[in-house]
C-alpha cells in the first residue's frame, strides 16, 4: 500500500466552500486515492474534510482570517509535513514552488503539480529543483521548455456534482474570479451585443476593476451579479445557461469552470488562448474565438451544439476517475511499481 501525503494550499478550506481551485483539485485527488486503497494523509487547514487522515497545524484558511500572516502560516504548514516526510512513500505537492526548497533535505520523492506560473520570477525555483523532484503539468500548453515533466494530467472533477440538462434558460453565464485576466468586461460587452442576460458569479479578486469597470454596468436586469457561489448554486447556474462565456485575456493553464460547464452539457465560448484548444473541441463542446465579432457569431450558433455530446466528452476527459487513474500511473512509475 502506498503511503501518500498530499500537501494542499491553505488560503481556503480543502475542499473549498466556494472559491479555491487548487484546494479543490487536491481534495479530489485525495478522495480518489483513498477509494483506490492508498493510505492518504491530507495536509490542510483544520476545518478541511477528507475520508483519509487529516493533518493540520493551521486552524482556518488565511483568506478567511484577517489576523493571519499568510507567509507565517505557509511556513508552519509546509514544515509540518516535511518534518514527517520519512513516514510517507510519496509527497504530492499542490503548494506551488515553496515546498521544492525542502526536496534536497528529504529522501521521500516529491511530485509537484504545477497549477500555473504566476510569474516568470518563480521559474528559477522550478529550474533549480528540476532534477531533485518531479513535475506534472495540468495542460500541454502550460509546459515550460526549461523543465522536465513526468506527465500531463488534466484536472478532474466530481461529475456527480453536476447535472446534465437538455432544456436550459435564455441567459449567458460568467463564472470565475473577477479579474481583468478572466474577461468579464468582454463578457458584458458580448451580452449587450447579442441582447442576452448575463449572470455573473465569482470571487471579486480585483476590487478596483470591479468597482470602476464592472459595477457600473450591473443593472440587475441584463447584467446581474449573484456573488461567490457554492457547489449547489454553481451547478444550477451552469446547467441552466445557454453558454459559459470565457473570453480570457491570459494563457490560462486549465480552467475548472470550463470543465464543470461542459459536464452539465453547457457549451463554452472561449478565447483561443492557453489550454482552451485542449479543453474545448470547437463545434462540439463550444466555440473557440479570437475577438468579439467571432464571439457574437458563436452565440448565434449555440443551437448547433449537441449538449449530450458536449457532456459525454467532458466526462470522458475531465472526471475525477480519469484524473485518479492518470496520477496513480505516475505514482507507480515514480516508485518503480
Amino acid at each position: 500500500m502506498i503511503r501518500l501525503a498530499i500537501l494542499a494550499p491553505i488560503a481556503w478550506r480543502t475542499p473549498p466552500r466556494q472559491y479555491g481551485p487548487w484546494e479543490q483539485v487536491a481534495s479530489t485527488i485525495a478522495e480518489g486515492m483513498v477509494s483506490r486503497g492508498l493510505d492518504v494523509t491530507l495536509f490542510a487547514t483544520a476545518d478541511s474534510k477528507t475520508s483519509g487522515t487529516l493533518s493540520s497545524v493551521i486552524k482556518k484558511p488565511y483568506a478567511e482570517d484577517p489576523t493571519a500572516d499568510a507567509k507565517v502560516n505557509e511556513c508552519l504548514h509546509i514544515s509540518a509535513l516535511m518534518e514527517r516526510a520519512r513516514e510517507f512513500d510519496l509527497i504530492h505537492n499542490h503548494f506551488d514552488f515553496l515546498p521544492l526548497t525542502y526536496s534536497g533535505l528529504i529522501r521521500t520523492p516529491m511530485l509537484t503539480t504545477i497549477h500555473g506560473f504566476s510569474s516568470e520570477k518563480i521559474l528559477p525555483v522550478y529550474q533549480r529543483f528540476n532534477k531533485l523532484t518531479r513535475y506534472v503539468s495540468i495542460s500541454d500548453s502550460d509546459r515550460h521548455a526549461s523543465l522536465n515533466y513526468e506527465a500531463t494530467v488534466y484536472n478532474g472533477i466530481d461529475t456527480s456534482q453536476f447535472t446534465f440538462r437538455q432544456k436550459v434558460g435564455d441567459y449567458l453565464l460568467f463564472l470565475g474570479r473577477i479579474h481583468p485576466h478572466k474577461g468579464l468586461l468582454e463578457a458584458i460587452r458580448l451580452a449587450h451585443r447579442v441582447d442576452k442576460p448575463l449572470i455573473i458569479a465569482g470571487l471579486v479578486q480585483d476590487a478596483d476593476y470591479f468597482a470602476h469597470e464592472i459595477e457600473p454596468l450591473i443593472d440587475g436586469e441584463q447584467v446581474t451579479y449573484v456573488g461567490n457561489v457554492g457547489p449547489l448554486h454553481r451547478n444550477e447556474l451552469l446547467g441552466g445557461a445557454l453558454a459559459l462565456i470565457h473570453l480570457i485575456n491570459f494563457d490560462e493553464p486549465f480552467g475548472l469552470s470550463v470543465a464543470e460547464s461542459m459536464c452539465c452539457g453547457t457549451p463554452v465560448i472561449a478565447n483561443r488562448r492557453g489550454s482552451m484548444p485542449e479543453l474545448i473541441e470547437d463545434g462540439i463542446s463550444g466555440y473557440l474565438v479570437s475577438d468579439l465579432e467571432e464571439a457574437v457569431d458563436a452565440v448565434s450558433r449555440l443551437g448547433d451544439i449537441d449538449r449530450e455530446a458536449c457532456y459525454r466528452r467532458a466526462v470522458k476527459l475531465f472526471s475525477k476517475e480519469k484524473m485518479t487513474d492518470d496520477y496513480l500511473e505516475v505514482y507507480n512509475r515514480i516508485l518503480g511499481r
